[in-house]
Parts: structure tokens; sequence; C-alpha cells
């Protein structure tokens, strides 16, 4: 799978359905840019379970202040659009895998 880039327009539809990881962030933000690689990682390694979605906080004010974001990246992890958990900062990839099989 291809990590796609949902908008404050075609978030609600985008993590409606199953396990979606969404990673806000922002294009000048260090940590951020350090976490994608990680990301595409585990999207090679477990797109079967989960989708992962990026959106920029910069570009999406609403779903960002929606959810509360005050720092990013901020990982927050969806099951059938609801909210079941979340991680702040840089996180290493095995948080990351563990916080996803941990709701598979």
């Amino acid at each position: 799978m291809t990590i796609e880039h949902v908008t404050d327009d075609n978030f609600v539809a985008e993590i409606k359905d199953g396990l979606v990881l969404v990673d806000f962030w922002a294009p000048w933000c260090g940590p951020c840019k350090m976490i994608a690689p990680v990301l595409n990682e585990l999207d090679v390694e477990m797109g079967e379970q989960v989708k992962i979605v990026k959106l920029n906080v910069d570009e999406n004010t609403a779903t960002t202040q929606q959810y509360g974001i005050m720092g990013i990246p901020a990982l927050i992890l969806f099951k059938d659009g609801e909210k079941i958990d979340q991680a702040v900062g840089l996180q290493p990839k095995e948080a990351i895998s563990s916080l996803i099989a941990k709701h598979s």
C-alpha cells in the first residue's frame, strides 16, 4: 500500500473503516521527517492490518483542532472511525508496531 495524504474534506471517509493510523505532521518539522521512513516501512510490513495516512497540520486546521493536536508528530490510531490510541513525538518503529498490533 501507499501512504495517502488526507485533508479536512476527506478525513472522516478515510478513517471510517478498519484500523487507520493517522500521522499528524508538517513539512517544517524535523521529527516528522525522521518518522516518515519508519511509517513507510510499517506500511509495507503491516499494510494488511492497518492503513496509514498523513495529515498536514498547517493545511488542515479543522481536523487538527478537533483532535487537540498540540505537538507533532502525533500518531492517532482509529478503529472504524473511533479514536482508540495515540502517541506524540518521535517514536521508534517497535513502539509504533506495538501500538498497531495491540489493536489489530
